[in-house]
């Protein structure tokens, strides 16, 4: 359950990353602002994108909410599971149990653990469709935009840079800005909204 590194995921699937030298970025160049070249190109900064696009930042909340809750209902299980084995082992050693008492309740501890480690893993799958689920959407999401936007721009492709995918990007084709602006416009919060509110009312019912 400590493998929660969603923001990790997130870009991992909207946006691919490949070679390992450190990017670099120059300012605004003279070749940028004449539109030297008839091939027009274009890059977005994903970090930007998951940092200031609102969507990703309220999923981000939900996610961390879950994944936390996720964490915690486990532990509490565990470390009662645990005193439970203790107690257990400490009366065994002062006789407190018949033979036919004590095997009784090692396989009800038994239990408790296979019951927990069941728990743990339909958990984590549920966390991880719900990061599947978020995935999808912001993919989509961008993508979509990009379709609208790109028919004014005629750009003949746009790179997403992320960490070390793009060994060198002139800052003159960065239009990170504009995207996350078009994004957060176009972005209705009530899906967000709702997860949330389905998140906490799941939330009371433990």
């Amino acid at each position: 359950m400590k493998k929660i590194l969603f923001m990790a995921a997130m870009a991992a699937c909207v946006f691919a990353s490949c070679n390992q030298s450190a990017p670099k970025v120059d300012e605004k160049s003279q070749t940028a602002e004449t539109g030297g070249s008839d091939l027009k190109i274009a890059y977005i900064e994903v970090d930007s994108i998951m940092s200031q696009y609102q969507f990703c930042k309220e999923y981000s909340l939900i996610l961390q909410k879950k994944g936390q809750n996720i964490q915690n209902t486990i532990n509490q299980k565990g470390q009662a599971l645990q005193t439970a084995a203790a107690n257990f082992q400490q009366k065994v050693q002062q006789n407190a149990y018949t033979r036919e008492q004590a095997e009784a309740i090692n396989a009800n501890l038994i239990k408790q653990q296979n019951d927990l480690q069941a728990l743990q893993t339909r958990l984590g799958n549920e966390f991880q469709a719900e990061t599947d689920k978020f995935n999808g959407a912001l993919r989509d999401s961008i993508q979509h935009f990009l379709a609208k936007y790109n028919k004014d721009k005629k750009y003949a492709l746009i790179l997403s840079k992320a960490g070390d995918n793009i060994l060198y990007a002139d800052k003159g084709y960065d239009i990170t800005n504009e995207v996350v602006a078009g994004l957060n416009k176009a972005y209705k919060p009530a899906a967000a909204k709702k997860e949330a509110a389905a998140a906490k009312k799941e939330e009371t019912k433990k």
